[in-house]
């Protein structure tokens, strides 16, 4: 993505993972907005975004964090809100492991509360290493936990996967947690 798309993308996920009332918008069930009247609110904001921009950040965006309905009339982000939002997603039966990016300094509080999904309606996991180590880089240098998600599906957590691959549960207990080697192997 260019540096425009990548405001873009910036910009939509804001609106519409965290304050689709700046622009004047209201999440439908599912997350949903109308394209035209997300355009409608970016103008509002003084953003000038056409149809086509928004269809290209959602094509390219690298970690496919939005999607659009079958028609292209709605959009969505795919997870990580912080306003009340029912995704509808189905509980669904996860890998036997998962993984979570974080930085060691968090590891501590971790292992004594678990992972909490803090300002979000979900933890966020990864079902590869790569990108758990690529979500820890973020915010220094990674450390990779595993979870055990089959042993926490048996014990009765309900997982969701999400459309762009991203697993999302409501807590992570310390007791499912491991750190994997410095190298990220499992």
């Amino acid at each position: 993505m260019n540096d425009l798309q990548t405001k873009l993308s910036r910009r939509l996920s804001y609106l519409l993972r965290h304050a689709p009332h700046e622009a004047g918008l209201t999440l439908e069930p599912g997350g949903w907005v109308r394209v035209d009247d997300l355009l409608a609110g970016l103008r509002r904001l003084g953003v000038a975004a056409t149809r086509e921009a928004v269809e290209t950040v959602v094509r390219t965006n690298d970690k496919r964090r939005f999607s659009l309905d079958g028609a292209g009339e709605r959009i969505r982000a795919n997870q990580g809100h912080s306003v009340p939002v029912d995704l509808e997603l189905t509980p669904s039966v996860p890998p036997d492991a998962l993984y979570h990016g974080t930085v060691r300094a968090a590891t501590g509080d971790i292992f004594r509360e678990g992972l909490r999904p803090m300002a979000r309606h979900h933890v966020h996991l990864s079902p590869d290493t790569a990108t758990a180590v690529r979500v820890g880089a973020r915010r220094g240098r990674p450390v990779v936990l595993r979870v055990d998600a089959a042993g926490m599906h048996a014990a009765g957590h309900r997982f969701y996967c999400s459309e762009n691959g991203v697993w999302l549960t409501d807590t992570v207990p310390p007791a499912f947690l491991s750190v994997l080697p410095a190298d990220g192997t499992p």
